[in-house]
């Protein structure tokens, strides 16, 4: 290779694999003092061998001691050796410099061209580079599709080596991808005048996002949702229509909670630090508005605020609070101060007495020792799972508490156990006799022939006399006469038209 192809080369790799130039001429000097080696057989003793490249010409200078060597003489072994070392070098480096660079590059929103689409996975090329990356369908927005060449816009989440590759895994539905939509979108982000605190997403169907403002002047909602929501729409349009909420961030948790849990009205709100637990209070109109569907809006505000929220009415908090001061009451070692200093904490029901709290904090609370407190938490733990297994357990009359599994009764039979006697079929309705049907055809029914006292006997009705059946009509044969043999015969006289 002459000193012009060996730069254009070296050139070639910098711009195509991002190789730096001083790495490729390394790995052709390493190439090169590999053949000599093999063409002299001395791979222990290499000490004396020495290979150059000239940076300026591409003109390569090999020596061995004193004696310069001609690399055009090395043989075809020793050049396929080389060609070898050197294919395995640039793969070592690639893989090398496209897990820096896509290190980096972890969490930035990458645009994506659909190579193959198997099995729900989907294959990609990265931008204008030939670096592929695997869109997994775990990491796919639910219901929707891809085919070859689409254009889709995601995250980088991960980048592994696996062996001389890099394997590079994009998502859809991560939270950081609503981010990043919203850092594309929306300029005060871009200079940091608003800030997004926190995102709770399940992807497909519902986001919350809260964001708050440096600047008393610039309205962080409004300026995410812009001018007749044009903003907003884009975002909501690259998510395939996944509804956003966003939230105004508040210092203060329970104006957070308050934020996060809208469209809902909220009441009160009580926090329990020991727990990380939020108990709200709304009205009965409100209850379902505020849980969400299938509990989608508490769900998604517990993930933004970081807080365990549970959703109740006066009524169901009251009743709470009742039940647990009478079962804190039948653990051994407590009195009702503790009880009272208990449910002051958040804790209303065994459960939480016997998972949620260490030995040594509720003996500093109980004002006992760690044994009686290690006792005490110990029978909480085994009246929770009582409670437990009896709600699971149905009811021993044979059903549960909607009536299902009990045996059918029958109301008639149940009468007559009561009233005595003997049961009867159901009742049918009378069919009507024959004389209700033809009043003016009924007979009327003979006298009794004797005034003597008979058995009484039972009354039947008379059954409706059978219609006489319709003769049959028969067409009649005129009579036939003998005559005399040879007599003639008469025939009736034949009929013409005129």
């Amino acid at each position: 290779m002459d000193g012009k192809a060996l730069l254009s080369f070296v050139d070639l790799m910098q711009r195509d694999k991002n190789i730096s130039r001083e790495t490729v001429f390394g790995i052709i000097e390493q190439a090169v003092r590999l053949a000599t080696e093999k063409y002299y057989g001395e791979k222990g003793t290499s000490e004396d061998i020495t290979v150059s490249v000239d940076r300026a010409n591409g003109a390569i200078t090999a020596k061995k001691g004193d004696q310069d060597i001609d690399p055009g003489v090395l043989g075809r072994i020793a050049a396929q050796a080389a060609k070898q070392s050197m294919i395995q070098k640039f793969r070592e480096v690639e893989c090398d410099a496209v897990y820096t660079e896509y290190t980096a590059k972890k969490g930035d929103l990458v645009k994506a061209t659909v190579s193959r689409y198997e099995y729900g996975t989907a294959t990609v090329t990265i931008g204008n580079s030939k670096s592929e990356a695997i869109l997994p369908r775990g990491e796919q927005i639910p219901g929707e599709t891809h085919h070859v060449g689409d254009r889709v816009d995601a995250v980088i989440i991960d980048v592994k080596k696996s062996g001389h590759r890099v394997k590079i895994i994009l998502s859809r539905a991560h939270p950081e991808f609503v981010r990043q939509l919203f850092f594309k979108e929306i300029p005060e982000i871009q200079d940091h005048t608003i800030e997004i605190k926190a995102i709770a997403r399940e992807a497909g169907y519902r986001t919350k996002v809260a964001v708050s403002s440096i600047d008393s002047k610039v309205d962080c909602v409004g300026a995410c949702v812009g001018v007749r929501g044009s903003r907003i729409k884009n975002i909501i349009e690259a998510l395939g229509g996944e509804r956003i909420d966003i939230v105004r961030h508040n210092e203060s948790l329970q104006i957070l909670i308050k934020n996060a849990l809208q469209p809902a009205e909220i009441e009160e709100v009580f926090l329990y630090h020991r727990l990380g637990r939020a108990i709200v209070l709304v009205q009965e109109d409100q209850l379902s508005l505020a849980i969400g569907r299938r509990g989608q809006n508490v769900r998604l505000g517990s993930k933004l605020v970081g807080w365990d929220i549970e959703i109740m009415t006066h009524d169901e908090y009251n009743e709470s609070i009742s039940k647990a001061e009478t079962w804190f009451m039948e653990v051994p070692h407590m009195t009702a101060e503790t009880v009272e200093a208990l449910i002051l904490d958040g804790f209303l029901s065994f459960d939480d007495l016997g998972n949620c709290i260490e030995d040594e904090e509720l003996a500093e609370i109980a004002n006992v020792t760690v044994e009686q407190a290690s006792e005490m938490i110990e029978y909480a733990e085994a009246k929770a799972e009582e409670l437990g297994e009896e709600a699971r357990t149905p009811r021993s009359s044979g059903g549960d508490s909607e009536g299902r599994g009990m045996a059918k009764v029958n109301p008639a039979a149940e009468a007559y156990k009561v009233l005595g006697g003997k049961p009867t079929g159901p009742a049918v309705e009378a069919r009507p006799t024959f004389d209700q049907l033809f009043p003016d055809r009924a007979e009327t029914p003979p006298e009794p022939a004797a005034a003597e006292e008979a058995p009484a006997q039972e009354i039947t009705e008379p059954a409706p006399e059978p219609e006489p059946e319709p003769e049959p009509v028969t067409e009649q044969m005129p009579e036939l006469v003998e005559q005399p043999a040879g007599a003639p015969v008469e025939t009736p006289e034949e009929t013409t038209t005129p």
